[in-house]
């Protein structure tokens, strides 16, 4: 059952999580600040109220598995878990991408505490989680497994078989949601490689679809809770901007990676912008 947290207190949360991000990309000099702020709102409700995990014992059979297929927001991820309690916060935002750091750009599930899978290699998050929940059934451990994939991610064909297996197999568990911010490092996904109707196209693939505004806690919150009720597969396409939370970067290609520089001058800027945005 999920937790018993607000709405409130998710929205500060991810606020939280806004300015771990801009430190930590400041901290690192250089990062993938957009699909991070895009998805942050989601991370923040999945990690505070609807998976089952212990910090405590991150390796607990009975645990929901999470999946963050588009590993390069490990800059968002990583943050998070520590949030969560997994890892050391200060640690984490200290030495993110620094060398022999366990804390590289993509998320390596042998350093990481509470990471269940190493990624960043896209379109892989998706069949991993089919597995996942494949061996979940055979186990009788009746337990959620949620993958996050990016929307240009979406035209990896992995993924499409990944999601005609989920069908096929018919797994209840298995929860896919697509940070659909509209773009990927080359532009928007649309001009690169059109995706639309993309609800109609996981329809097509046996997944009951689930829209909602991913920047919108509130949405977000009512997406999860009839995706965890819904015997899936589900899919929730989360419609985002990238860049949320930092205006200079909101809906442009440009914020997929890049750096703050080295003058805390911009940093806090953007770091003033977020503590006094309502979000």
């Amino acid at each position: 059952m999920p937790n018993n947290v607000s709405i409130d207190e998710l929205k500060a949360k991810a606020k939280e999580l806004r300015l771990n991000i801009a430190q930590t990309t400041f901290n690192a000099t250089s990062g993938h600040i957009g699909g991070s702020l895009s998805s942050t709102d989601m991370l923040i409700a999945l990690y505070f109220k609807y998976l089952k995990v212990d910090p405590a014992n991150p390796d607990w059979d009975e645990r929901d598995r999470f999946i963050m297929s588009k590993g390069h927001c490990a800059l968002a991820y990583v943050p998070c878990l520590a949030m969560r309690g997994f890892l050391e916060l200060e640690e984490v935002m200290k030495n993110f991408n620094k060398t022999e750091s366990a804390y590289g750009m993509h998320p390596d599930s042998k350093k990481i505490r509470g990471c269940d899978a190493s990624t960043g290699s896209l379109g892989h998050g998706l069949p991993m989680g089919v597995g996942m929940a494949l061996g979940l059934r055979l186990k009788n451990i009746d337990s959620k497994v949620v993958v996050m994939t990016g929307d240009g991610e979406c035209q990896e064909g992995s993924n499409w078989e990944a999601a005609m297996s989920a069908s096929h197999f018919g797994l209840k568990n298995l929860i896919w949601i697509i940070d659909r911010n509209h773009f990927e490092i080359d532009g928007n996904t649309e001009d690169v490689m059109s995706l639309e109707p993309l609800d109609k196209k996981v329809e097509a693939f046996g997944f009951k679809v689930i829209k909602c505004n991913g920047n919108k806690m509130a949405e977000v919150d009512a997406a999860l809770a009839e995706a965890w009720k819904t015997e899936g597969p589900v899919c929730i396409i989360s419609d985002t901007i990238k860049g949320y939370g930092i205006s200079k970067y909101e809906g442009k290609a440009i914020s997929h990676y890049g750096s703050f520089g080295a003058d805390e001058a911009e940093l806090k800027v953007y770091l003033d912008e977020i503590k006094n945005r309502e979000f």
